[in-house]
C-alpha cells in the first residue's frame, strides 16, 4: 500500500479538472479515504471508476475508495467456459436470480469473507439503502445476483455490484464450499456473463485482474488509462442498462 493516504471530499470530486488533470496521472497513489457515507459521495465515487470497500482505523472504519492502477475487463467475446462449469450447465440443477435475496446475500458474503470482511458498519448500511432506493438514483443501481438450486431454492453462490450505463461492476460476492456446491461460484460467474452479454452490456468490470479466476474467466488486463477511456464511453450519457430479463 502506498505509504500515505490522502483524503477525498464530494467537493473535490465535483471538479472535474482535479479528478482529471491530479488524480488520473498520479499512478504513485491508489487509494483514498473518507467519513462521507452519502449515496451521493458513492455514487459519484463509481461513476468515476473508483472501487470502494473499506478500511479499519484506530479512529473507526473508513470508506477506502480505490482507483485503480489496473482493473480486469471481461469482454464477454472473451468469455472461457471450462468443462466442470459446462458440465454443470447441462445439468440444469441451478439457476440465476435478480434481487430476490439481497439481505440473506449479504450475510453469506460476510460469514464467508469472515477473517477479513469489509462489507460491514456503515458501508453495510449504505448497501442496503443504495439497494431499497436503487430506482431513486439517475443511472446507478446495485444488485444482488443469486445462484439458486432449482429443487430447494438454496443460495448457493452471489455477489454485489452495480450497473452504471452499458457496464455491471462486481464488489463482493460468496460461493459455498460444501463439496456438492463444488464449482457452483464459476458457475455463478459464467451464467452472469452470458445473461450481461444477452442484455447487452458492453463489459463486466471485475476490479482487480491479477485473481486467477478472473483470468481463467477471460478477462484482460486494461490500465488506469485505457480501462478510464472504456469506461467513460460506456457510462456517460447511455442510458441505463437494464439487468432483468
Amino acid at each position: 500500500m502506498q505509504e500515505k493516504i490522502y483524503e477525498l471530499s464530494l467537493e473535490l470530486l465535483q471538479n472535474s479538472n482535479y479528478f482529471n488533470s491530479v488524480i488520473v496521472p498520479n499512478m504513485k497513489i491508489n487509494y483514498y479515504w473518507s467519513q462521507d457515507w452519502s449515496e451521493e459521495f458513492y455514487i459519484l465515487l463509481a461513476k468515476l471508476g473508483f472501487i470502494s470497500t473499506t478500511y479499519e482505523t484506530s479512529e473507526g472504519l473508513v470508506l477506502l475508495p480505490e482507483l485503480q492502477f489496473e482493473y480486469g475487463v471481461l469482454e464477454f467475446k472473451n468469455l472461457n467456459i471450462d468443462s466442470k462449469v459446462k458440465k454443470l450447465i447441462k445439468e440444469d440443477k441451478f439457476e440465476l436470480s435478480f434481487d430476490t435475496s439481497f439481505n440473506q446475500l449479504l450475510e453469506k458474503i460476510i460469514q464467508h469473507h469472515s477473517k477479513y470482511n469489509w462489507l460491514k458498519g456503515p458501508y453495510l448500511t449504505l448497501m442496503q439503502m443504495l439497494h431499497q432506493k436503487q430506482e431513486n438514483y439517475p443511472n446507478f443501481k446495485l444488485h444482488s445476483i443469486e445462484l439458486l438450486s432449482k429443487e430447494s431454492k438454496e443460495l448457493i453462490a452471489g455477489e454485489i455490484g452495480y450497473v452504471i450505463g452499458n457496464t455491471y461492476t462486481s464488489l463482493t460476492g460468496f460461493s459455498s464450499r460444501e463439496k456438492r456446491y463444488n464449482n457452483c461460484g464459476k458457475l455463478q460467474l459464467v451464467l452472469l456473463a452470458q445473461h450481461l452479454q444477452k442484455r447487452g452490456f458492453n463489459f463486466w468490470n471485475l476490479g482487480h485482474p491479477h485473481m486467477e479466476y478472473k483470468k481463467r474467466l477471460g478477462s484482460k488486463v486494461y490500465t488506469r488509462e485505457s480501462f478510464l477511456n472504456i469506461w467513460q464511453e460506456a457510462t456517460k450519457n447511455r442510458a441505463l442498462k437494464d439487468i432483468y430479463e
